[in-house]
């Protein structure tokens, strides 16, 4: 076997993996013991640090992106469509996704097979940000839920919490400027995806 000498970009080099977007592979950027908000940095593909948690949120679950998705004109008309409203672009980056799971994981930057569940329709600044929920894959607890009726509400309110309240800043009135429309079932979230795969494949690989 060929070695490899280099680290493939999380965004564009990991595969979906082949029964996607019923089953998906994703990049795992933060964890709820992080103090910090990590993210990707674009150009790079390392973990950048985004900005300190100031306050006392912290994200309730496994956190990242859906490699090989997008957020773009099809995903920004798909939430206009949806929501009623009027005006909504895409937020520009890949789709992101809270993934529940009972065995803790305590680092970022891994990979992890999920099954998508549901989700949030989330709107910030008047750009289509969807959260997805999913499930790891084999989890003991959580591996048995097919759809996002299956999840205890309190959960599910804790999410919708975290996201409504986490960029909050007390002396900047205006920086909480974020709306969730919708917690939506399983099937609205493959399409959720689907149409990132094809935001994707028009942005990036479509000549």
């Amino acid at each position: 076997m060929k070695p490899n000498y280099y680290v493939a970009h999380p965004w564009h080099g990991i595969e979906l993996g082949p029964k996607a977007p019923e089953e998906l592979d994703v990049f795992i950027e933060m964890t709820p013991q992080d103090t910090v908000k990590y993210e990707i940095d674009k150009a790079s593909g390392f973990i950048r640090v985004d900005r300190p948690q100031k306050y006392s949120n912290r994200s309730p679950t496994l956190y990242g992106f859906i490699p090989r998705t997008y957020s773009g004109e099809s995903s920004a008309k798909h939430c206009e469509e949806k929501t009623g409203k009027q005006g909504i672009k895409g937020d520009g980056d890949p789709i992101d996704i809270c993934v529940l799971n009972a065995t803790p994981i305590t680092h970022g930057n891994t990979i992890v097979t999920v099954i998508p569940i549901g989700g949030l329709r989330m709107i910030d600044k008047g750009e289509a940000d969807d959260k997805i929920i999913a499930v790891l894959k084999g989890d003991e607890v959580f591996g048995t839920f097919r759809d996002i009726k299956d999840a205890p509400e309190p959960l599910i309110n804790k999410l919708t919490h975290y996201f409504l309240t986490y960029k909050l800043d007390p002396n900047s009135p205006s920086s909480g400027t974020v709306e969730i429309a919708e917690v939506y079932d399983k099937a609205e979230a493959l399409s959720v995806i689907q149409f990132g795969i094809e935001d994707y494949i028009r942005k990036f690989v479509t000549v």
